[in-house]
């Protein structure tokens, strides 16, 4: 079954792509999901006519992602959170605390596009995880857990 995507699937694709799926994750969780849709000939003469729009706005883009990534390149942040005399911090730091960190340190990046490398993070230390900023653009970004 073809489709067309609306948004990024992990491990699947990214927004107005065409790719294939089984029968059952397209009509069972992509579609009602508001992820995809089904990639009939009228749709994808729509589809064509929408990425030739597109292409004239896809190169900037790609010029504000690489701008994002350089920034996030050269900046590392602190995250502060309570922890024990062993290192070992009170719960764990995930993605919501770092897309807090980076938009108090002036850089707005969506939690969901961040990826830690192992998480969960339950100690003290330095770290790094990976910003996915567009199709063809990434960032690591490096960040620090402290202990109050």
């Amino acid at each position: 079954m073809e489709i067309i995507l609306k948004k990024n699937v992990d491990k699947l694709g990214y927004a107005n792509e065409i790719v294939k799926v089984k029968p059952g994750y397209g009509r069972n969780f992509l579609i009602p999901q508001g992820y995809a849709v089904l990639a009939t000939a009228s749709a994808k003469k729509a589809h064509e006519e929408v990425m030739r729009q597109k292409a004239h706005k896809e190169t900037k883009i790609l010029a504000e992602a690489q701008e994002l990534a350089s920034k996030l390149e050269g900046t590392s942040v602190t995250i502060t959170t309570k922890a024990g005399e062993n290192g070992k911090i009170f719960g764990s730091v995930n993605t919501v605390q770092l897309s807090e960190a980076l938009k108090a340190a002036g850089i707005d990046i969506d939690r969901k596009s961040l990826k830690i490398k192992n998480e969960p993070i339950r100690e003290i230390g330095s770290f790094e995880a990976m910003a996915n900023l567009h199709k063809d653009v990434q960032a690591t970004v490096k960040f620090e857990v402290v202990g109050e």
